[in-house]
């Protein structure tokens, strides 16, 4: 009785072991200096997958980010439904990871609901040049809000943007990114921020499956990329580029194949949603 104890004891330590480490993987690295941008480069991102063998997926996995969003490859569905979001206000921490600077929720911020599953939006951060395109063709910037569920899976909605009008969310952490371009600190504290006051625009949204574009580039994240692109000024842009620590004019992984893999258009059937 005793032996089958402690068997059921390891057994459910395990379970939780491998849980716990599933998590683990799902989320993107915190410090980003062990990689960088540049093609050149011993550390750049075809060379990725060489440098931690946990990191090997952003070499060998079929199912990469960021992806073409090609009209020819989109299947146009009106079953997805809206973008289920429930988002609150929460204390928020700025974070130079040292190729982007990512906003980061203590507790979540809210959540989203895809096929039933809710996903706690954890953090946000940006990429320049936009990662995804749209019919071959790259933004200024890519905006990637990632969600975690209970069980460690991801899911990312992503905005792109162009240059025009200011964006209204970055109009608010101007003084809070401007504070932390000329120290040395990684962390910034900045209080409550409601991710509510991001204009996510559109009804129409792309939808697959992919990786996160950073290493680890763990596999099987939902990704929603908003079709309607917003609108940055070049000073905003250029405001996220020199606050981080490094060198590069660029955060953006190299687009990835496809690989046969499905990408959805939704498109709402009532006018009135569009």
């Amino acid at each position: 009785m005793e032996k089958l104890a402690t068997k059921i004891f390891l057994c459910g330590f395990f379970v939780v072991l491998v849980l716990l480490s599933g998590q683990v993987k799902s989320q993107e690295v915190e410090d980003e200096t062990e990689f960088n941008y540049d093609e050149e480069s011993e550390t750049g991102p075809s060379r990725w997958g060489d440098l931690h063998q946990e990191w090997s997926m952003c070499k060998h996995g079929q199912m990469q980010s960021p992806i073409d969003l090609l009209n020819e490859r989109v299947k146009i569905v009106s079953h997805l439904g809206r973008i289920n979001r429930s988002f609150k206000p929460s204390n928020a921490t700025l974070k130079n990871r040292g190729h982007d600077i990512m906003l980061k929720w203590a507790d979540g911020a809210g959540s989203i609901v895809i096929n039933g599953t809710q996903y706690v939006l954890k953090q946000l951060h940006w990429h320049s040049p936009s990662e995804h395109t749209l019919n071959g063709r790259r933004f200024n910037l890519e905006l990637h809000m990632v969600h975690e569920s209970p069980t460690g899976q991801a899911a990312v909605i992503g905005i792109m943007f162009k240059i025009g009008r200011p964006d209204s969310f970055l109009s608010l952490i101007t003084d809070h990114l401007a504070a932390i371009t000329d120290t040395a600190e990684q962390e910034k504290v900045v209080g409550i921020i409601n991710p509510k006051q991001i204009n996510i625009g559109s009804r129409k949204y792309y939808r697959y499956i992919g990786s996160l574009t950073t290493p680890p580039c763990t596999q099987n994240v939902v990704w929603t990329i908003v079709k309607k692109v917003r609108t940055v000024t070049r000073e905003q842009v250029r405001l996220l580029r020199v606050a981080v620590h490094d060198e590069s004019n660029t955060n953006a992984r190299p687009l990835q194949p496809l690989n046969k893999r499905t990408v959805h258009l939704y498109r709402p059937d009532d006018p009135k949603e569009n």
